[in-house]
């Protein structure tokens, strides 16, 4: 399959198709998770839920209908993170809880456009990302956030990460009460989130856009601009960390999922190749793939594929939340948190 990317596309110095077409990458398999794999994850979370979030709320007003709020809340290693609350106005009491992931770059506000309207949602920012949480229990990217603790399973950042969703979630449920909740995330969010989902069973479906972290068979042989090239030079000069990736790697993790998954996978991109987003998505067993024409960049055509992959995302929460069955237990206003 081929495109006329060279007209418009930013970093053509490379084929961000990796020489893969369609059938090809609906063909990639995700790599056979590690001995311990799933016993380590089911650890990590069991550990993340014994630690309350006690969340503290600052009112910052009304936002596109929705009472929004700065939130400091508690991730483990005992860390206060902050990121944002946001619930619905008049009296409206939310039917699903929203966690929302985010890219690399981090949050600086939150983002509603894939939110329904009458849903309580959570902004959460991963540690050591900005701008909220700019070297809070991790460096920043550009000082090595993606290798922060490469050298252990135990230490590595990719594991607090998906833990720091795992406290968002108890953040929102402890502001919020009771409620099925739904994942969004994109690129960095989307890997986390393959990574952390199927062992949280409070979430009953997600969507995630051209997620990360899937695949490092492949990913460690493809040159890209994204963190994976730092991952790459680490790894080519210490192998070892090579088996630590075993146990993060979101295509081995996306098999564990027992809910309903809305994956956008791009067909060209040079940040977050597309072998490694298909592998992610051709692991979970209850799949709506999206695919894109291409992955971290604007294109002919891109406001109406975007448009439309949002429009289709909220229509997949919708089902996954009736699907679920869960009646919520939710007060229109924060109650159960502290507010200054």
């Amino acid at each position: 399959m081929t495109f006329p990317f060279h007209d418009w596309f930013p970093h053509d110095e490379f084929d961000a198709t990796y020489g893969y077409d369609l059938d090809a990458l609906l063909r990639v398999r995700p790599v056979r998770p590690p001995d311990g794999f799933d016993e380590f994850w089911l650890g990590r979370f069991d550990e993340a839920a014994q630690v309350p979030a006690d969340p503290v709320l600052a009112p910052l007003g009304e936002q596109e209908g929705r009472q929004v709020f700065d939130v400091e809340h508690t991730v483990s290693g005992g860390l206060r993170l902050h990121g944002w609350y946001a619930s619905p106005v008049d009296d409206v009491a939310p039917r699903v809880g929203v966690v929302v992931g985010h890219g690399y770059g981090g949050r600086s506000a939150p983002a509603f456009e894939r939110v329904p309207e009458d849903a309580s949602v959570f902004f959460p920012v991963a540690r050591g990302l900005p701008a909220p949480n700019a070297g809070v229990g991790a460096p920043l990217p550009e000082h090595g956030h993606v290798l922060h603790g490469i050298d252990s399973v135990d230490d590595h950042v990719l594991g607090w990460c998906a833990a720091d969703l795992w406290h968002a979630a108890t953040a929102l449920v402890e502001i919020a009460g009771e409620l099925p909740l739904y994942y969004l995330g994109e690129s960095f969010g989307g890997g986390i989130g393959a990574l952390a989902l199927p062992w949280d069973d409070r979430f009953v479906g997600a969507t995630l856009n051209v997620p990360t972290f899937g695949q490092y068979d492949l990913r460690l042989t493809m040159q890209c601009l994204g963190s994976g090239e730092r991952v790459r030079d680490h790894v080519a000069a210490h192998p070892e960390a090579r088996e630590v990736l075993r146990f993060f790697d979101a295509s081995s993790a996306a098999g564990f999922a027992g809910i309903p998954v809305r994956a956008e996978c791009a067909l060209y991109d040079g940040y977050v190749p597309p072998p490694g987003q298909f592998a992610v998505a051709n692991g979970f067993s209850d799949l709506e793939l999206e695919v894109l024409p291409a992955g971290h960049a604007e294109y002919p055509g891109h406001d109406a594929v975007t448009a439309r992959c949002r429009a289709a995302a909220l229509t997949h929460l919708d089902r996954a939340t009736a699907a679920s069955g869960r009646a919520s237990a939710s007060s229109p206003v924060p109650a159960a948190a502290d507010i200054r």
